[in-house]
Formats: structure tokens, sequence, C-alpha cells
């Protein structure tokens, strides 16, 4: 008789239902995880909206993205790998009891992160910008909102040598990004403002880069005014509502180089948790407090409203299964 699990199935515009359907087996090259949890991902909130590209129902775990949890059962031909590991998944329909991952597409998790959430592919995604970043000591970057991203890459900047300006429009996102290393916060809130303040803090020079964690047009608009002479605009926002306009006399006259910072390589983006993996596990990198809600897969509904209301003190949602 077939196993079933639980999984999330998105059946209409903001509406969810838990089903109980097969548990998949492993193909060849594949592994099946039993999730202890999933990270929820602000690119759910438009497809959770309902546009008109979007298709319901969803295959049941639609959407979630940044699953970890032990190997419970291995395809043929898999080397390495054997049930009972604990790993993070880069895998698609993880709002489930498990999923099915490549095996090339996982990550071990060495004991120091026993117990501890590991959303794998956000974390991941945080280092591989940092890396095409190419933040230097003695630089000035500038980073446009901080959310859990934001407040990653200002950990990871400040720590490279880097004086970081975070901005950010919650007064609680300053306080964090201050407390993960930014020297200089200020409020997002008047446009010509904040140039006139970051061109305080940097002698009428702007900064050498600048990284957008928003995905919005006047973010974008903010973060490429900031960029100075010769310096790097990193996109990291997923801009996934429609097409942009960029000021491209401006970027013409300060020759900036423009950095979409999003990998779609396999290689590249399991480099990112790798990377990720040896910081959290040597303690390099805290990110326990910028998990701010757990919910269960009943409450994903909860979980993904949190995402885009942001209540009061709200970094990460994490969906976890008992």
């Amino acid at each position: 008789m077939t196993e079933q699990m639980k999984a999330a199935v998105i059946t209409g515009p903001r509406q969810f239902a838990v089903q109980t359907v097969d548990l998949p087996e492993p193909a060849e090259g594949e592994v099946r995880v039993r999730l202890e949890g999933c990270g929820v991902c602000a690119s759910n909130l438009t497809p959770w909206e309902g546009p008109e590209w979007m298709q319901f129902p969803t295959p049941p775990g639609d959407l979630g993205h940044e699953g970890w949890g032990k190997i419970d059962a291995v395809g043929p031909g898999v080397e390495g790998l054997q049930p009972g590991d604990r790993v993070a998944a880069l895998s698609f329909r993880s709002y489930a009891e498990a999923d099915i991952a490549k095996a090339s597409m996982v990550v071990k998790l060495p004991p120091e992160l026993d117990g501890r959430p590991f959303p794998g592919e956000p974390l991941g995604c945080a280092f591989n910008i940092f890396r095409r970043s190419d933040i230097r000591a003695g630089q000035t970057v500038a980073i446009v909102g901080i959310g859990f991203l934001g407040a990653v890459l200002t950990k990871l900047a400040s720590d490279a040598g880097a004086r970081v300006i975070a901005i950010s429009r919650r007064p609680e996102s300053l306080g964090l990004a201050r407390r993960y290393g930014a020297a200089e916060t200020i409020p997002m809130d008047d446009h010509w403002a904040i140039i006139e303040r970051v061109k305080e803090l940097t002698g009428e020079a702007l900064c050498e880069r600048v990284i957008e964690c928003v995905g919005k047009q006047w973010p974008l608009d903010l973060a490429s005014e900031l960029v100075g002479f010769g310096g790097k605009l990193v996109v990291a926002g997923y801009h996934q509502d429609g097409p942009r306009q960029v000021n491209m006399q401006a970027w013409n006259w300060k020759g900036i180089d423009v950095i979409n910072a999003h990998e779609r390589d396999p290689a590249v983006q399991l480099q990112g948790v790798r990377e990720a993996v040896e910081a959290v596990a040597t303690g390099r990198l805290d990110p326990a407090p910028l998990y701010t809600g757990t919910y269960t897969l009943d409450q994903l509904s909860e979980a993904l409203d949190a995402t885009r209301d942001k209540p009061g003190g709200f970094v990460k949602a994490l969906v976890t299964f008992a």
C-alpha cells in the first residue's frame, strides 16, 4: 500500500488546502527528503495573490523551495548519500511533509547544525549575491531594504571590512541592521533626503557598491542614485511584478556596472549553500534571530500573509513539520 503524506495545494487566489497525497518515490539520481521545515520566500507572494498567469490548483507542495530535513529514501545510482543524512535541499515542492530532490542538489548538514533550522536556499542566495558584489575592505556599501536577505548581506559586508549604510522603511529593520554590523542607518522615507544624507556620509562620493534588496521600482531608482562613479549596482531584489524603467542617462554618465545577482546555474547555487553551511556551523553567521515566525502547514496562509504584511518585528517565516 502506497504511503501518504500531507501537502499544501494552492486552490485559488489566497486560498489553499492541506491534502493527503501519495508519498513521492525517488527516481534514478534522486533522493526523498522527509522535511523538518521550509522557509517562506517573498517570491511566493505574487503567485499567492493569483495573477492571471497563475494556474490553480498547484501541484502538492508547490512554491516551497527552502526545505531542509533528513533523507529517507534514495533512488538508483545515488552515491554518497543515504537515509538518515540531514540535508538542505534545493527542490521545489517543499510545502509538504516530504519532497524529491536531485541528489546533486542537496547539501549535507554537519552535526553542528543538528536541531537548528536551515533554509539553505535563501542563505545560499545571500552568499552568492555577496560574492557577485565584489565587496572589499574600505568600501562604502549601501544596502536598500533590510529583511532577511539585507540583514545577512549587512553582516557579510561589514565582516569584510566595508562600511555599511543600511536603508529601510521600518525602524525595527534599521535596528536589525545595526545588530548585524551596519555603521549607519537611514529611514527609507524621503528619496532626496536619503541621497543627500548618503552624500554627506561619503563626502559627495556616494557608494562603491549598492545592493537593492526590495524588488520594487522606487528602491531600484533610489539604489541607482546612490552608486558613485565607476561603482556597482547589485540587483538582489526579485522584480517579478512587471517591467522596470531605469535612468540609463545616469548609468551611462557614472559608468556603473549593473549586476543581476540571481543565479540559475545549479553549481553556483550549491556553492552558496555550502558557504552558508560553513559560516553558520562555525559561528561566523547566526541567522537564528531572523527566524521570527514559525507556522504549521495548516497555517501556511498566515505565514504568507505575515511575509506580505510584516507585523512588528517580523523578518522571516518558517513552516515546520512535526
